[in-house]
C-alpha cells in the first residue's frame, strides 16, 4: 500500500525548515544580529549632528551651535566608527560564525578567529581602487568635488572609508564565503604546517593557518588583478548584482514581496522576520547610509519595517492587541489580550502568534499576511511622494508606534505616518479577528453547556 502523502503545508514547512537550517543561512542570521548595536549607536550620534535640520528654530540653532554643536566632528567620528565599518562587522561575524559551524559539524580543526582574520585580510585586498597604467599596477588618486581618492582609498569626512561601510556588506559576504571555503578545503586536505604536541596551542594555530592564509590571499589577489587588467575590480563587479537587487527591493512591489515572504514563513511557525531580514539587511543599511549622506532618496532604508509596518510585531498586530483587551468576547481572546497588550507596545507579539494561534490557523492567515503588506504600501507611498521625509536614522526596533517613525525620519510626519499605518493594518484585521472571536465564543458556550448537562 502506497504511503499516504503528507499535507501540502507540512511539506512546505519541512522544505522551508531545511533552508533555514542551512549553514549559510544560520551564519548570515548571526551576522544580522551583530550589526544591531552598531546601527543604533551610530544613529544616535547622527541625530546629534542633524538636530538643527530637524528643529528649524533660530533660537535652538543658536543654542545648538554654542553648546553641543561644538562637538559635531566628534559625533561624526563615532558615526564613522559604527555605521562606517558595517561591512567589516557584518561580514566578519559571518566569516567567524560560518567557520565555527563547519568546525562543529564537520569536526575539522578550523579556528573561527583565523577565519575572521583571513576574511579581513582578503576583504582589504579589494578595498583600494587599482588601475593598470603604463605597464604597472597603480593606486587610483583623484580629487574632485564629488570624489576624493588617495592611495586607492575613497574616503569622506561624513562617511569614512567608502568600501568598508554598509555599501560593502554584500561584497564582504562573498569574500567571507570564499575565504571560509578555501580555509576549510586546505585544512580538510591537510595543507598546513603541523607543529609538535608540545608547542602551545596559540603558536600551533597560527602556523596551521599559514598555508590557508597564503592560499586565500593569492586567490583573491589574482581574481582582483585579472579584473583590474580588464578595467574594473572585484568590488565593482560584485556591486552590479547588489545594485540590481537593491533597486528591486526599494520598489513598492519589491517591498510587498518581502513582506509577503516574512509573514508567509511565520504562518508555518518559522521566524520569517529573522530569515528574510538577514538577506535584505545589507540593502537597507546601504540605503540608510546613502540617505544620510548625499542626494539619495531611498524608501526602503534603516528600520523601515519596524517603524511603519510590523507595528505591534509581525503581522502588524498592535490594533489587534488593543481590540482583544477592549472588545473581545471570548474568554480565550480576552486572556491573550491581557498578556499581549504590553509587549505589543514594544513590537513583541509571540503571545499572539502562538497563543491565538496565528501559526497554521486558516482563519487568520489572510490578515496576518495582508495587513503588513497594506501598511507597507501606505508607508512607501508616504515617503516616495515626499509627504514624509526619507529615513535617516535607525531606531531601536522595540520603539512604540509613532516614536519609531519620528526617530527614523526625524520628523513629526514620520510619527503620523506610523500611526496611520497601524490603523490601516487594524482595518484589515478587524473583520477576521471579530469573526474568529465569535467562533471561539460559540465553542466556549457549547463546551459550557456540555459540561453543565
Amino acid at each position: 500500500m502506497a504511503e499516504e502523502k503528507k499535507p501540502m503545508k507540512d511539506r512546505i514547512s519541512k522544505l522551508i525548515g531545511k533552508f533555514a537550517a542551512t549553514r549559510f543561512v544560520r551564519a548570515i542570521m548571526d551576522a544580522g544580529y551583530s550589526v544591531i548595536s552598531f546601527t543604533i549607536v551610530g544613529a544616535f550620534f547622527l541625530i546629534l549632528t542633524v538636530l538643527p535640520d530637524v528643529v528649524r528654530n533660530p533660537g535652538f540653532t543658536s543654542f545648538y551651535n554654542s553648546t553641543i554643536g561644538r562637538f559635531d566632528n566628534l559625533y561624526q567620528a563615532v558615526y564613522n566608527a559604527t555605521m562606517g565599518i558595517l561591512a567589516l562587522v557584518f561580514s566578519g561575524t559571518f566569516a567567524y560564525s560560518y567557520t565555527k559551524i563547519y568546525r562543529d559539524e564537520e569536526h575539522i580543526n578550523l579556528v573561527p578567529v583565523n577565519g575572521l582574520m583571513m576574511f579581513l585580510m582578503a576583504f582589504f585586498i579589494t578595498v583600494p581602487e587599482l588601475i593598470w597604467k603604463n605597464g604597472t599596477v597603480q593606486f587610483v588618486t583623484m580629487f574632485t568635488k564629488d570624489k576624493m581618492l588617495a592611495g586607492g582609498y575613497q574616503a569622506s569626512q561624513t562617511a569614512g572609508i567608502y568600501r568598508i561601510g554598509a555599501v560593502g556588506i554584500f561584497i564582504g559576504l562573498v569574500i567571507a564565503w570564499l575565504t571560509v571555503q578555501i580555509y576549510r578545503y586546505t585544512i580538510k586536505h591537510n595543507w598546513r604546517i603541523k607543529m609538535p604536541a608540545s608547542v602551545p596551542a596559540g603558536v600551533s594555530n597560527s602556523f596551521s593557518a599559514l598555508i590557508p592564509t597564503a592560499c586565500v590571499s593569492i586567490i583573491v589577489a589574482v581574481i582582483n588583478m585579472a579584473l583590474v587588467l580588464m578595467g574594473t575590480d572585484l568590488f565593482k563587479v560584485l556591486f552590479v548584482p547588489f545594485s540590481f537587487i537593491s533597486n528591486i527591493a526599494d520598489s513598492w512591489w519589491g517591498i510587498l514581496v518581502i513582506m509577503f515572504l516574512i509573514h508567509f514563513l511565520w504562518w508555518f511557525g518559522i521566524h520569517g522576520a529573522t530569515i528574510i531580514s538577514s538577506f535584505y539587511t545589507p540593502i537597507v543599511l546601504a540605503n540608510l547610509q546613502a540617505n544620510q549622506h548625499g542626494g539619495a532618496y531611498h524608501v526602503f532604508a534603516g528600520e523601515f519595517t519596524n517603524a511603519f509596518v510590523t507595528i505591534g510585531g509581525s503581522g502588524a498586530t498592535l490594533g489587534v492587541a488593543i481590540w482583544l483587551v477592549l472588545r473581545a468576547r471570548s474568554a480565550q481572546l480576552k486572556e491573550i489580550g491581557k498578556v499581549e497588550i504590553v509587549p505589543a507596545i514594544f513590537n513583541i507579539n509571540e503571545p499572539l502568534i502562538f497563543g491565538l494561534p496565528v501559526v497554521y490557523n486558516a482563519n487568520l492567515m489572510i490578515p496576518f499576511i495582508v495587513a503588513p503588506m497594506a501598511s507597507s504600501l501606505i508607508a512607501y507611498l508616504g515617503i516616495a511622494t515626499h509627504l514624509v521625509p526619507k529615513i535617516i536614522a535607525q531606531q531601536p526596533w522595540p520603539s512604540p508606534v509613532g516614536l519609531g517613525g519620528l526617530v527614523a525620519t526625524g520628523s513629526w510626519q514620520g510619527a503620523v505616518l506610523s500611526i496611520v499605518c497601524a490603523i490601516v493594518a487594524f482595518v484589515v484585521w478587524y473583520p477576521f479577528i471579530k469573526h474568529y472571536d465569535n467562533v471561539l465564543l460559540k465553542q466556549e458556550k457549547e463546551t459550557s453547556v456540555q459540561e453543565n448537562a
